[in-house]
């Protein structure tokens, strides 16, 4: 299986984060799973990549041409994507990936796994997504969430569109367990014509 991480690209955040990310490397390649990600050498990026590169697995590596050129492709990836954009790189990820794991991260990582919650919810895929909770880096998010779902923005069935693991082999886990659940339309009413 080919599995998506978007992660952050900081170097400065705290260690445990950086063990999170080396026990999902490991286990991406121990489970003979590809890893594809954004192909940086910086941050949870860099550490799934060089964890899953010592355990023999396979990398797919996507970085924008902009990033690139700033020295900050990864050595590591089998093979590198460079893209024009940031937008040809998350349709490529998604292209070539069969599930979805978000590693705590900032900005990018949650317009990122957003996205994919997103394209699922309107049925442009049908693919595993499941959010690595470590050291409850989204409690925050998830609670944003849970006004959406209070207040009827979205509906309460759509918490299941991903999954909180909160260690990365309840993460693998689940993925390899998944089975698609078809919640409906998004919509409550759709109006007639």
């Amino acid at each position: 299986m080919d599995i998506c991480v978007f992660c952050s690209s900081s170097n400065a955040i705290d260690n445990w984060y950086f063990e999170a990310a080396e026990k999902l490397g490991y286990l991406i390649a121990r489970g003979n799973h590809s890893l594809v990600y954004g192909g940086a050498n910086v941050g949870l990026m860099e550490k799934v990549a060089i964890t899953v590169r010592q355990n023999n697995g396979r990398i797919l590596g996507v970085i924008p041409q902009k990033i690139y050129d700033k020295n900050l492709g990864s050595n590591h990836p089998d093979e590198i994507q460079i893209t024009k954009t940031m937008d040809e790189r998350k349709v490529l990820m998604r292209e070539r990936s069969d599930a979805f794991i978000a590693l705590p991260g900032g900005f990018g990582t949650l317009e990122e796994v957003i996205e994919v919650i997103t394209l699922k919810q309107l049925d442009y895929h049908r693919k595993p997504i499941v959010f690595i909770n470590t050291l409850g880096f989204f409690n925050d998010l998830f609670a944003q969430f849970q006004k959406s779902f209070d207040e009827s923005f979205a509906k309460e069935s759509y918490r299941n569109l991903y999954h909180i693991a909160n260690s990365p082999e309840e993460a693998i886990n689940y993925i390899e367990n998944y089975i698609f659940e078809d919640l409906g339309p998004k919509w409550f009413n759709v109006p007639s014509r």
